[in-house]
């Protein structure tokens, strides 16, 4: 079937890492939504999926190593954004005399520590990752994000683990 070709797939995960940068930067840029640091952690993993993704729709490799390789390197992209999303969620769902103390701006991190210290800082969150400024049918960005994530992950963990033509 035509929508099981490799590089139709691998074009759908582009195109569908494209319209969540652009749904993101839409919050941001117009709706004035300021990402927090798990937020713009999360962005990093999708960006990462649709290099991947472009990539893999250019080179359309022939070699079945080759699209696993790209399949699996988009998996662990957006693997990334999934579980740092599921961590996000979480946050939310603390009660909030649980929630961390706002720290720091990203800003601030990448200029003052090493690359490993702000990856720690960042990932265990903030009080500003906890607050819920944006919801949809009741529930959070974070949340919808999630969901979003998690079918580009299954959509990748798919790619990665077919059977391909001979």
């Amino acid at each position: 079937m035509q929508w099981q070709n490799y590089r139709m797939v691998s074009g759908l995960l582009f195109v569908a890492s494209v319209i969540g940068m652009a749904f993101a930067l839409y919050l941001e840029h117009v709706q004035g939504l300021e990402p927090c640091p798990l937020c713009v952690f999360q962005r990093l993993g999708l960006i990462g999926l649709g290099l991947i993704s472009f990539i893999a729709v250019l080179h359309n490799p022939v070699r079945n190593g080759l699209k696993r390789a790209y399949a699996f390197l988009g998996t662990l992209s957006i693997l990334w954004s999934a579980g740092v999303a599921a961590r996000h969620v979480w946050l939310q769902s603390l009660p909030p005399d649980k929630v961390p103390s706002c720290g720091p701006g990203l800003d601030y991190l990448v200029d003052a520590l090493p690359l490993k210290t702000v990856l720690q800082q960042v990932l265990s969150g903030s009080g500003e990752c906890a607050v819920v400024d944006w919801t949809f049918l009741g529930q959070s960005l974070p949340v919808w994000s999630l969901v979003f994530f998690s079918i580009l992950l299954i959509i990748s963990i798919w790619q990665l683990f077919r059977k391909y033509p001979a």
